[in-house]
């Protein structure tokens, strides 16, 4: 069975613009998909309208796995996103991530926790803005 990791689905997601969003989204997040960053909950579709958020704010960036661990259907990995966004500003965010993936290899929930290592304060959602 193929899997899915963060690094692949971020830059589907993220640094691919020319990916349809819901194809990017099909690609590596179940039906069933729903994630809580930093405390709160979002469905599928909310997960969906944050990222087409971003695609608007975010013009291109790289992904840094430093820890990445999956074992049966868990994954967990901690990670740096360095953004540039489409006003020329940056962004780093440091992120714990904990998965459950589906039996295809899409991940099914993702929990994860932030923090903001470089950037402007009104950056500091970043993760879960809409």
């Amino acid at each position: 069975m193929n899997r899915t990791d963060i690094r692949a689905a971020l830059t589907d997601l993220l640094f691919t613009p020319g990916l349809d969003l819901d194809e990017a989204a099909d690609r590596h997040f179940a039906p069933d998909y729903r994630q809580r960053t930093d405390g709160d909950w979002a469905d599928r579709a909310e997960f969906l309208t944050h990222i087409a958020h971003l695609r608007k704010v975010v013009a291109g960036g790289t992904i840094e796995v430093h820890d990445e661990l999956a074992v049966g259907d868990r994954y967990a990995d901690r990670h740096t996103v360095d953004v540039t966004k489409t006003d020329g500003s940056t962004v780093r965010m440091e992120v714990y991530l904990f998965a459950e993936f589906a039996p295809d290899g899409r991940f099914r929930r993702i929990e994860e926790t932030t923090l903001m290592l470089a950037g402007a304060e009104h950056d500091r959602n970043l993760g879960s803005a809409r």
